[in-house]
Parts: C-alpha cells; structure tokens; sequence
C-alpha cells in the first residue's frame, strides 16, 4: 500500500507540473498586463517600472516560472495585486468557510441519498418508485440558479425563515447556511438517488443475488448486505469526484449568499483581474483532484477485495 501511494504521488508530479505551466502560461504570457491594468494607460514609465519590479514582473518569463513553483511547494502565493494581503491567509480562512457551506450537505446528502435509492430500489416498479422517477426527473430540469432564486425570496424574503444573506464566524454561521444546506442538498438529491437506484437494481438482478434469495434471505438483507457493499465502487466514484469542491467552495452558494469562501474569493479575482488569487486557486484545484483521485483507489481497495493495488 505505501509503494503504491508513493509511485502515485511521484506520477503526479508530472501532471501537477504540467497544470503549472499552462496556468503560467495562460495569465503571465498570453494574458492581460496587470501592471497597465493596475495603473491605467496614462501611468508614467517610472511607475510602471517601479510596479514591476515589486511584483517579480521585471524578471525573465523562466525565472518568474521557477518563483511559481517555488510557491506551490511552499504554498506561499504572495499578496494579492488588488488589496496586497497575504494570499495564504485569505485562501485558508477562505478554504473553510467553503467547507462550512458545502461539507454538511455533502456528509447528510451522501447518507440519506444512498438510504432512499435503497427504500426506491426495495419497492421496485411501484406506485412510490415512479412518483420518486418523476419527481427527482422534474428536479433535475430546473436549474441550480432557480433553486437559488426562488427560494431564497420565498423562505427568506417573503416568510422571513433565514437571512437573505451573510455570514458570521462561528456557531451563529449555521443561521446565514441553513438555506444554502438546503439548496444544495435539494439540488444532489435528484441526479444521486437516480444513479445509485440505478446501481442497486443491476446488482439486485445478479447471480448471487438470486442465490441469496432462494436461501431465504429477506429483501431487506440481500439489499443491505449483498446488494449495497458491490455497488460501493461507483457510489465512492460518485462522491470522491465532488471533494475537491468542497475546498474550492460553492461559487453559486457563495456568491448569492454573501459567503466569503473561495468561490467568493475567486469571482471577486476575476472581476478585479487579481492574477496571484487565480493563479493559486486554479493549481491548487489541480492538486486537491490528484490527491482525491489517489483517495478513491484506496477506498476501492477497502470496499472491494478483489481490488488489489499495483
């Protein structure tokens, strides 16, 4: 298990690497000039010589390269161009407030999810299955923005139930998320109880399913016990892909809320042009999908024993 977690962490410095370069590339040689977004087209040579210089910007495009890397593996990105606070700072305090806003639902809305495809899958082909198809068909035809939208006027406009907006440091922070909760466990609930009923009947119609059955075992076991643990692997499939956004926030939640995590954090860059933020957030996106990817290996292993790791 640790040779095979080291060659992964070694294979994933090329990628990681790679990721580098094209962000590099894209927002220092192909992109805007910041220093002239900065200052304006009438700064005068002195200043914009001067702003170069206090942003590493004078040095040769290689040498600027290797002071990014440099920042990767320090994971000190600088300071912001726009507001010149330390970009570490504003990332952590930035990296929890996103997974205050989106680990809760993800933890309930895994749990619950896989609980109702298995009570769906139970009761096959009956009344409650298809009104739940129907259901969870029409949820997933409506846009996450009007989600967003309507309930936020109804539930916190018109009944008053939650705060429009805002947040605040600590337990009061449940209030101002008790409504993105919401959404965002709405929103999941359609497209992940379809997929894992859709896992659960194709392993209910197998073999050892039917074996299972012809000893008597009731519906109720053969699901939890045959039926759920061979449908593990793409269940963890499903779920490890999300967790990299966990960290990088929900932008949408975020940003309709007044939440002041990374999705937040992010927008906020791109209006202002403030590269460093972008540069940062978009590495480390690539760094946290590497790091997840290995994850879901090991679960497969720990799920399925038939799963061996080479």
């Amino acid at each position: 298990m640790l040779a095979y977690i080291l060659r992964r962490l070694l294979l994933a410095v090329p990628t990681v690497l790679g990721v580098a370069l094209l962000t590099f590339l894209l927002f220092n040689a192909f992109g805007p000039d910041p220093v002239r977004a900065a200052l304006g087209n009438h700064a005068t040579p002195e200043a914009i010589a001067n702003l170069r210089a206090q942003w590493g910007l004078d040095q040769s495009l290689p040498m600027q390269f290797v002071e990014f890397l440099r920042q990767i593996v320090t994971f000190d990105y600088g300071k912001s161009y726009v507001t010149q606070e330390d970009l570490g700072q504003q990332l952590k305090a930035g990296a929890w407030v996103s997974l205050s806003v989106t680990a809760p639902p993800f933890i309930v809305g895994g749990i619950v999810n896989v609980l109702l495809a298995l009570v769906i899958a139970r009761w096959r082909d009956g009344l409650a299955d298809k009104a739940s198809r129907a259901l969870f068909i029409a949820g997933m035809s409506i846009s996450a923005l009007v989600y967003v939208l309507v309930l936020q006027y109804l539930l916190a406009y018109k009944l008053g139930w939650f705060p429009i907006s805002g947040y605040v440091s600590g337990p009061g922070a449940v209030v101002y998320l008790a409504l993105p909760w919401l959404i965002l466990l709405i929103v999941a609930m359609g497209p992940d109880i379809r997929l894992y009923r859709t896992l659960f009947l194709d392993e209910a119609n197998a073999d050892y399913v039917r074996t299972a059955r012809s000893k008597g075992a009731s519906e109720g076991r053969v699901l939890l016990r045959h039926v759920l643990p061979n449908a593990w692997i793409p269940i963890i499939t499903n779920n490890v892909t999300t967790l990299p956004f966990l960290i990088l926030g929900s932008f949408l939640m975020e940003r309709f809320f007044s939440i002041p995590g990374i999705g937040s954090l992010t927008i906020d860059a791109l209006a202002r042009g403030d590269l460093p933020i972008l540069k940062a957030v978009t590495v480390l996106g690539a760094i946290a999908l590497v790091l997840f990817n290995l994850l879901s290996d090991l679960l497969y292993a720990w799920a399925d024993p038939r799963v061996r790791l080479s």
